[in-house]
């Protein structure tokens, strides 16, 4: 049976413990409200630009003349997985929620036969793969997510090396692999495809508002385009794949602050119940080392 010592201890290190805890969860809270603003800033330049990719698109006829990041390469054998993690761990399953899905899709594009290539954006993607697909991380990038503040040229910085990868045909097809800011609560692991396009899965397609025909076909040719659309477009390509990076930066950040904010929030209550759990657990000990000597200077007196 642990000592009263054993227990005032053990109470003080779960005191420590709780300090620590609620003191990163009011950090986490701040901090998330700044990466929650920032990712709400950005969102309405993020869909004017899905938009403005699926309107211009939508007069292009593609051709084997078309820009490769719209057609592909002919092939889909070599691919890249751009995975976004946090730097830091103390955010619940923040990390291995979304380790969890890139090692589905790896797995699922190796049963295809698909020759896989990884670049992490973040400290835990990398240590949480290095142990199975060390050889297949040929990048990383560190200390971006972790920022006070998420920037655009951090974002240009992955941007400029998958496409020098892409056209020295480092890859086929580019998926990007990040946690999407649903709420403060939830953060959804998602796999989007950013090379080639997918014109008919762009974003501004599905979320146009549906009022009438004419609306859906003003995403088509409502416009006169000078240069040309085909033109445009190639200028339009290469940029949205930096903003749909960008996003998934932003969508990270938050997204970590909001999931050690709750995992703090968790452990704090539960530093809690134990400390009470041990008080009482003392104060029985208390108790019985009390009576105990009671019991003992009763007996001697009795004795004599």
């Amino acid at each position: 049976m642990p000592s009263l010592r054993d227990y005032r201890d053990r109470i003080a290190s779960v005191k420590s413990t709780r300090k620590i805890t609620s003191a990163m969860k009011m950090v986490a809270a701040s901090k998330l409200r700044k990466a929650q603003e920032q990712a709400e800033a950005s969102q309405p330049y993020a869909q004017s630009m899905a938009e403005m990719m699926a309107r211009v698109a939508g007069g292009v006829v593609v051709s084997d003349a078309s820009s490769p990041l719209l057609v592909g390469t002919g092939s889909d054998q070599k691919h890249l997985l751009v995975i976004v993690t946090a730097d830091r761990g103390l955010c619940g399953g923040f990390n291995g929620n979304l380790v969890k899905k890139a090692r589905a899709k790896i797995k699922e594009l190796q049963d295809m036969g698909k020759d896989i290539s990884i670049v992490c954006v973040g400290r835990k993607g990398r240590d949480l793969l290095r142990s199975d697909f060390g050889k297949k991380i040929e990048q990383k990038f560190i200390g971006i997510t972790g920022a006070s503040k998420v920037e655009f040229a951090d974002a240009s910085q992955i941007t400029e090396y998958v496409l020098e990868r892409f056209d020295a045909g480092g890859f086929d097809v580019c998926h990007l692999v990040y946690n999407e800011f649903v709420s403060v609560l939830t953060q959804k692991p998602s796999v989007q495809q950013i090379i080639p396009f997918a014109l008919l899965e762009s974003e501004a397609v599905e979320k146009a508002p549906k009022k009438d025909e004419k609306t859906k076909e003003g995403l088509s040719s409502p416009y006169d385009f000078e240069p040309e659309e085909e033109q445009i477009l190639n200028a339009l390509l290469p940029r949205n794949i930096g903003v749909q990076i960008f996003r998934s930066l932003l969508d990270s950040s938050a997204g970590e602050q909001a999931a050690r904010m709750t995992a703090m929030d968790n452990a704090t209550r539960n530093a809690g119940e134990m400390i009470d759990s041990l008080t009482l657990a003392y104060n029985r000990a208390r108790q019985a080392y009390i009576t105990k000597e009671l019991i003992e200077i009763i007996s001697g007196a009795e004795a004599v």
